[in-house]
C-alpha cells in the first residue's frame, strides 16, 4: 500500500475541485441546501474510497510487474508499467523525443572517438617522421610513449577533479587542451625533437581526465542495469577513433602533408566543446532537458545515491591500498593497458617490418581489430547488463566478463607468434582486442562499484599504475624488437601478464560497496 500510494496520488473528486475553482459560491450553496451538501459529502467520500480502491488495485499491479521484470516496484513505476491487470500505462511527457540521457552517451561516444583518432595520428605519423629524422626503434618506442608522460601525471588529478566538480567542466577543458595540443604537434616536429616530445606530453596531460569523466558521468545518467550498455557505447566511439586515426591518417599524410590530420582533429574537437558546454548537466536533475518519467526511472535504478558534488574528503591512499578488491583494480588496469598500448603503438609498425606491407596496407589491417572491437564491446555491456536484470549478482558478472577480456587476448597472441601471413595475424589480432573489450564491463565499471563516492580518484590511481606499464611495455617493445629482431618475446610475456592477473581478479575482486 505503502508502495502504491508513493507511486500515484488519488484522483480529486468533482466537489473540491469545483470548491477550489469558486469557493464562495459553493459555500453559500451548501448553507443553502443543508441536504444536498450532506448528499455531496457522502458523495466525496464514497467517490476517494473508490479511489484508493483503484490506487491499491494499480500498486498490486507494479508488484507484479517489478516481479516479472526481475525489477524494484520504484524502478517499475518510475517506467510508468502497469502489468497483470492488463493495462499499460506509461507517463510520458514528450513519448516521441530522444531521452536525455541517450544524448548524453552519443556525445561522450564522439569524445571518446576523438580522444583515441587524436593518438591514432601520432602512431601512424611516426613512420614517416623516423625515415624522415633517422629514429631508431628505441627511440621510436621513446617518442610512442612520450604522451603517457604527461598522461601519468594527470590520471590522479583529474580524477579527483572529476569527484569534486562533475565530468562536464573538466572534460571540456580537457578536450579543447588536447585539441590545441594536437594542433601544435606538426609545428614542433618541425621544430625540434625536443619540442615534439614536450608537445605530445602535454597532449598526454589534457587527455588524462577523459575516462574518469566519462565513467563518473554516465554512472549519474545511467541507473544500474543499463551501465555497462552506456559505457560500452562511449567505449565504441573510443575504438572507432582508432578505425577513423588508421584509415584517414594516410590518406591525408599522402595529399596534404603531416600537418593535415592534426588540424583536422584539432578543428573537431573545437567544435565539440561548444556543443558540449551548452548541451549537457553533471547530474540529470540539473538538466533543463530531461522529462520527469525519464529522471523517475534513472533515479529508481541507483541502489546508492551519488552526491552532486563530494563534500567528503578524497579517502587516504593508504586505505584505498589495504583493500584486496583495489588491487584486483588497478592489477587489471596494468594488464590492459599493457596489452592495449603495445598493440595500438605497434600495430602499424608490426606489419610493416614483419610482413613488408605498405602503410596503406599496414593502416588497413591496423583498422580492422579496433571496428570489431567497438561491437563487441557494446555486446559485452548488453550482456553484462542482461545478467544482472536476470538476477545474477554484480561481482560474478564483473568476475565473468573480466575473464572473458584476459583470457582471450592472451591466448590469442600466443597464436600470433605463429601467424605466416598478414591476413592470418590480423585474424588474430582482432580476435584478441574483439575479447578485451570484455573488460570495459569488468574493471572498469567496477571503480563505480566498490567506490561509487570515490570512483574518480580510484580510477586515476589505477590508471597511473596502468600508464606507468604502458610506458614500459610501450618502450620495453622497441628495445626488445632491436635486442632479439622479432616481436615474439614480448607478446609471450604479454600473454602470460593476462593469464597471471586473471587468476588474482577472480579470487579477491567484488561487486559490493568497499568505500
Amino acid at each position: 500500500m505503502a508502495t502504491a500510494l508513493s507511486v500515484t496520488s488519488p484522483h480529486r473528486s468533482s466537489c473540491l475541485l469545483r470548491f477550489r475553482r469558486d469557493p464562495t459560491s459553493t459555500r453559500e450553496t451548501l448553507l443553502s441546501f443543508g441536504l444536498r451538501s450532506r448528499h455531496n459529502q457522502i458523495r466525496c467520500e464514497s467517490l476517494r474510497s473508490s479511489s484508493e480502491s483503484r490506487v491499491t488495485r494499480r500498486g498490486e499491479a507494479v508488484v507484479t510487474a517489478a516481479k516479472k521484470r526481475h525489477q524494484s516496484p520504484e524502478r517499475c513505476a518510475a517506467e510508468g508499467i502497469l502489468i497483470g491487470g492488463g493495462e499499460v500505462e506509461v507517463a510520458r511527457e514528450v513519448g516521441k523525443l530522444i531521452p536525455e540521457r541517450m544524448k548524453v552517451v552519443m556525445l561522450t561516444a564522439c569524445m571518446m572517438c576523438l580522444c583515441n583518432a587524436d593518438r591514432v595520428v601520432m602512431s601512424v605519423a611516426v613512420v614517416p617522421l623516423a625515415e624522415k629524422l633517422g629514429w631508431s626503434s628505441s627511440f621510436l618506442g621513446v617518442v610512442q610513449s612520450s604522451f603517457l608522460w604527461g598522461y601519468i601525471f594527470s590520471s590522479v588529478i583529474g580524477g579527483a577533479l572529476v569527484d569534486r566538480y562533475g565530468g562536464k567542466r573538466v572534460l571540456a577543458w580537457g578536450v579543447a587542451l588536447w585539441s590545441f595540443a594536437t594542433l601544435l604537434t606538426p609545428w614542433a616536429a618541425a621544430h625540434s625533437t625536443v619540442a615534439l616530445l614536450c608537445a605530445r606530453a602535454f597532449f598526454g596531460l589534457a587527455e588524462g581526465v577523459a575516462m574518469p569523466s566519462m565513467t563518473t558521468l554516465l554512472s549519474r545518467w545511467f541507473p544500474m542495469d543499463e551501465r555497462a550498455s552506456a559505457v560500452g557505447i562511449s567505449m565504441a566511439g573510443f575504438h572507432m577513433g582508432n578505425v577513423v586515426g588508421l584509415l584517414l591518417t594516410p590518406l591525408m599524410l599522402s595529399s596534404i602533408g603531416i600537418s593535415g590530420p592534426f588540424i583536422l582533429f584539432a578543428s573537431l574537437g573545437l567544435l565539440w566543446v561548444s556543443t558540449w558546454a551548452s548541451g549537457v548537466t553533471n547530474n540529470p536533475q540539473d538538466s533543463p532537458f530531461i522529462t520527469r518519467s525519464e529522471l523517475r526511472q534513472i533515479q529508481a535504478g541507483k541502489p546508492v545515491h551519488t552526491p552532486t558534488s563530494s563534500t567528503k574528503p578524497n579517502p587516504s591512499l593508504r586505505l584505498l591500498l589495504s583493500k584486496l578488491p583495489t588491487w584486483a583494480i588497478i592489477f587489471a588496469n596494468v594488464t590492459n593497458n599493457w596489452g592495449y598500448f603495445v598493440l595500438l603503438s605497434w600495430m602499424p609498425v608490426y606489419f610493416q617490418t614483419v610482413f613488408n606491407v605498405n602503410l596503406k596496407q599496414a593502416a588497413w589491417f591496423s583498422a580492422l581489430p579496433w571496428a570489431t572491437m567497438a561491437v563487441s564491446g557494446y555486446f559485452a555491456g548488453s550482456a553484462s547488463d542482461c545478467l544482472i536484470r536476470t538476477g545474477h549478482s554484480v561481482t560474478s558478472v564483473r568476475k565473468i566478463m573480466q575473464s572473458i577480456g584476459f583470457i582471450g587476448p592472451g591466448l590469442s597472441l600466443l597464436c600470433l607468434n605463429y601467424a605466416k601471413s598478414p591476413s592470418c595475424a590480423a585474424i588474430l589480432m582482432t580476435i584478441a582486442l574483439s575479447l578485451s573489450s570484455f573488460s570495459q564491463a569488468g574493471f572498469l565499471l567496477n571503480m563505480q562499484d566498490i567506490a561509487p563516492e570515490y570512483a574518480g580518484f580510484l580510477h586515476g590511481i589505477s590508471n597511473c599504475a596502468g600508464t606507468l606499464a604502458a610506458i614500459v611495455s610501450t618502450i620495453g617493445t622497441g628495445y626488445f624488437v632491436q635486442w632479439l629482431g622479432s616481436f615474439q618475446a614480448f607478446l609471450t610475456v604479454t600473454a602470460f601478464l593476462y593469464f597471471a592477473t586473471t587468476v588474482f581478479w577472480i579470487l579477491f575482486a567484488t561487486g559490493e560497496r568497499v568505500f
